[in-house]
């Protein structure tokens, strides 16, 4: 927090007074990030807005995810470290929240999926330890992501 309110030329305490604590600052800068994401996919173009058939959303919004944790792995894991005894925070609960939505728009007819479990399952393999350990195994981000989707197209019949 030192670090922080010195590079922004203000006192630690003000900080504290517009975040309450590290893990509030934590928490804004992270909604801040994912706002773009999370616009994207309500209101956005194919194919991941929802103009898009939800096979194909649901690929895109999985690579949206990558390609965000990758971007923002150090954030995450500060954010998960600090939160690992707490409930899963909302927007884990709005990505598992819409892909739940295309996996059951997508795999309509197929009734050995189970939406809310194939939604845990993908999301799992986003967190962002297991990414840095493909990573240190020598997969790039497209390997990952070329893996994810093969997975999903699985999941979905």
């Amino acid at each position: 927090m030192d670090d922080i309110a010195a590079a922004a030329g203000v006192g630690k305490g003000t900080l504290f007074r517009a975040f309450g604590s590290r893990d509030g600052l934590l928490d804004a800068l992270f909604t801040a990030r994912m706002a773009a994401l999370r616009e994207a996919f309500e209101d956005g173009p194919a194919p991941l807005g929802p103009s898009a058939p939800p096979r194909e959303r649901l690929l895109a919004l999985l690579d949206a995810l990558l390609a965000f944790k990758l971007d923002n792995r150090q954030l995450i894991a500060a954010r998960e470290t600090a939160r690992a005894a707490l409930p899963r925070a909302g927007h884990y609960r709005w990505t598992h929240s819409r892909l739940c939505d295309l996996i059951s728009q997508a795999a309509a007819g197929t009734p050995a999926v189970n939406p809310g479990y194939a939604a845990h399952a993908l999301l799992n393999v986003l967190r962002p330890d297991v990414i840095e350990e493909l990573l240190a195994a020598g997969e790039t981000p497209e390997s990952i992501g070329s893996a994810q989707a093969a997975l999903a197209r699985r999941i979905l019949g």
